[in-house]
């Protein structure tokens, strides 16, 4: 008994069979998982406070005490959005 007998199914068609049924679902699983990123939004001091509702010396303090990371070029200060979010979720109250 060879192994075309047994599987009942010619290669050729066992192929065309696992195309048919895999590929598709791959490309789904594989188009899901990998989405452009989005890029990164870094917002000013006035943007993040009025965000926050919060008055310009919290955020400097939040800043000075780490509790909130910011980035500088010359003398501007950027904070990324992704990591305000964060903050917020990771200080969740309850």
């Amino acid at each position: 008994m060879s192994a075309i007998q047994f599987i009942g199914i010619a290669p050729k068609d066992l192929i065309t069979e696992l195309k048919n049924s895999l590929i598709p679902e791959l490309k789904a699983q594989l188009s899901a998982e990998f989405q452009p990123k989005q890029p990164a939004e870094y917002l000013t001091r006035s943007e993040v406070c009025k965000l926050l509702k919060i008055d310009l010396s919290t955020l400097h303090r939040w800043r000075k005490d780490g509790t909130m990371s910011s980035f500088g070029i010359g003398n501007r200060v950027y904070f990324l959005r992704s990591h305000i979010d964060e903050l917020i979720l990771k200080n969740k109250l309850g």
